[in-house]
């Protein structure tokens, strides 16, 4: 779906809904739109997927509102309305995932190969689209380490109901008796689903943000602006002393992906040599800093999420699909459109 035609909200159902009530009703089903957004990224891995869910969503309670009639909370029937459009669309879908989770690291010298279709792998998403601008701190940080691409790519692991389970469980707090109502099920259900999604995301070693970072502070944030110099100006010495021994470098579409320092670097001399020259226009992207990335000729190349741990970067993560990816995050499609300027002069 197009960001315009997203950003139509429930009035483009109204036509659809006869007798459904007017004005109020529209602004109480669009204030749940975000957080919406965010539980239905979380189930199925991809922005557009997660728009079009909560499109769908908003389509079935304009219709039915007529008939809602108040047993349960407003935001509890929308979430039961979303769960359900997750739960369909992921019948006999395959999992997302990111590179890292469908093979080994690749050698330097290894072909990129041919880009995989969009539905393999796991896409970013604009913090702005999943995460409320006011709130709780402690949640807010929860919400915000919950769309880290690791953490999603970890929920697509398991088996849809287990997966609204957990979300609804541990991310967002509901109790179990209340996501037994909304699933239809009973508490003990519940707790064996909350059960098992736990023990297979501690066995992928990724867990429920229970212990989220802090908000950038200043050495985090002079790490990026060092990041930022590096790249802009292709300089290897500066790009080593930011890079962790251990980081890795990622490019959907393309399966290949590098594990270690010594390797991305020996990439970004060899066949990365086209990313020269290029502009980073500072973005958010998966509760992550993030970077709209221009090649040197003004065109867009990449949506790039980065990883930062001990003072370094950890992993770049490079989103290659820029037809889509800059209109979703507010980016024109050529540099110096719109105003748009370099992180570095920003």
């Amino acid at each position: 779906m197009s960001e315009a035609a997203a950003g139509d909200g429930v009035a483009a159902a109204e036509g659809a809904g006869r007798g459904a009530p007017q004005g109020e009703p529209v602004d109480r089903l669009e204030a749940h739109r975000t957080e919406l957004t965010g539980y239905c990224y979380r189930m199925l891995g991809s922005a557009f997927e997660a728009e079009d869910a909560v499109q769908e969503t908003m389509v079935r309670a304009w219709r039915s509102y007529d008939r809602f009639e108040g047993r349960a909370s407003l935001r509890s029937w929308l979430y039961r309305i979303a769960t359900n459009v997750c739960l369909d669309l992921l019948k006999g879908s395959r999992r997302r995932a990111r590179p890292m989770d469908l093979a080994s690291p690749s050698s330097v010298d290894s072909p990129i190969g041919t880009g995989l279709p969009e539905a393999t792998w796991i896409g970013p998403v604009p913090d702005q689209r999943v995460l409320a601008s006011a709130g709780d701190p402690a949640e807010t940080a929860v919400a915000r380490e919950s769309i880290r691409l690791a953490f999603i790519s970890a929920l697509q692991r398991l088996a849809p109901r287990q997966r609204a389970v957990l979300i609804l469980r541990e991310v967002l707090s509901w109790s179990a008796s209340e996501v037994a109502e909304l699933l239809g099920s009973s508490v003990a259900s519940v707790n064996s689903a909350l059960q098992r999604a736990r023990a297979t995301l501690a066995a992928s070693g990724d867990h429920a943000a229970d212990a989220a970072p802090p908000p950038l502070d200043d050495a985090q944030q002079a790490l990026l602006r060092r990041y930022v110099d590096a790249f802009e100006r292709f300089d290897m010495d500066a790009l080593t002393a930011v890079l962790h021994e251990d980081s890795t470098l990622s490019m959907p579409p393309y399966a290949l992906w590098l594990h270690g320092r010594a390797d991305i670097l020996k990439w970004l001399r060899g066949p990365g040599e086209g990313c020269a020259g290029s502009h980073l226009v500072p973005v958010r992207a998966n509760g992550r800093p993030a970077f709209g990335q221009y090649r040197a000729d003004g065109l867009p190349w990449a949506i790039q999420v980065i990883e930062t741990a001990g003072g370094r970067v950890t992993a770049l993560q490079s989103f290659l699909d820029t037809e889509r990816l800059f209109p979703l995050f507010g980016l024109p499609l050529r540099y110096g459109g719109d105003g748009v300027s370099s992180a570095s002069a920003s």
